[in-house]
């Protein structure tokens, strides 16, 4: 009986078949990312983006100068264009002070300016009130606290007047609130009163010789 078999020509030309990797299809060509352009200008020098930092709409920097005033360097003032220049501003401000205490509307500060505090001012001017002496009244109370601490008979009889002296700034400033109310609604119809109160009450607990603007009317006197 014949068998048929393979040559062995034929075995090793198929285990070399069999053995062959098989190719991996071709990977697409990686998309490479075009180059990135440049900024198509030249860098600014430092100078230039200095002064264009700050620079507004307007063409003017933001502290008010210019690209010519901001390059040219300042000139150093002599010692006696330094002392002049000292010897004026202390003359602007004694002028502004005296101005501030005769009451003139430019020279006060944004607090005390107004028709309303105006009319404020001089109302309290113009009266005696209680309240005026309190710090009379709290001096003498603090000495004869550090003087008879010792005393607690005395410590008490203090503290009821303190509290007497509280009740009659209180009762007071009701007093002041209504009458300057009234008096606003005469003299200045239409006029905000906000903080009217407030400060009618503040410059009435000042002692007359320190308010600021000085008392332009005397008590008793019309205004």
């Amino acid at each position: 009986m014949r068998v048929f078999r393979r040559s062995s020509a034929d075995a090793t030309e198929g285990q070399a078949q069999d053995s062959q990797p098989a190719l991996a299809p071709e990977a697409p060509a990686k998309s490479k990312q075009p180059a990135q352009t440049g900024k198509g200008r030249p860098t600014p020098k430092r100078s230039e983006a200095e002064a264009n930092r700050y620079r507004s709409l307007t063409g003017t920097t933001t502290s008010g100068r210019n690209r010519s005033s901001a390059a040219a360097p300042s000139r150093k003032l002599t010692p006696e264009e330094k002392d002049k220049a000292r010897a004026r501003a202390r003359t602007d401000r004694d002028r502004q002070l005296q101005a501030m205490r005769r009451g003139e509307e430019w020279a006060l500060q944004p607090r005390d300016r107004g028709p309303m505090k105006k009319l404020a001012r001089d109302y309290v001017d113009a009266h005696r009130r209680p309240s005026e002496f309190y710090m009379y009244a709290l001096v003498i109370l603090v000495i004869s606290l550090v003087a008879g601490k010792s005393h607690k008979a005395l410590n008490s009889d203090l503290q009821f007047l303190l509290l007497a002296i509280i009740a009659v700034i209180i009762v007071d400033a009701l007093l002041l609130r209504r009458s300057i109310s009234k008096l606003a609604k005469e003299r200045l119809p239409g006029e905000s009163t906000r903080g009217i109160t407030f400060y009618s009450i503040m410059r009435a607990l000042q002692l007359r010789r320190f308010r600021n603007p000085a008392p332009r009317v005397k008590p008793g006197e019309s205004f």
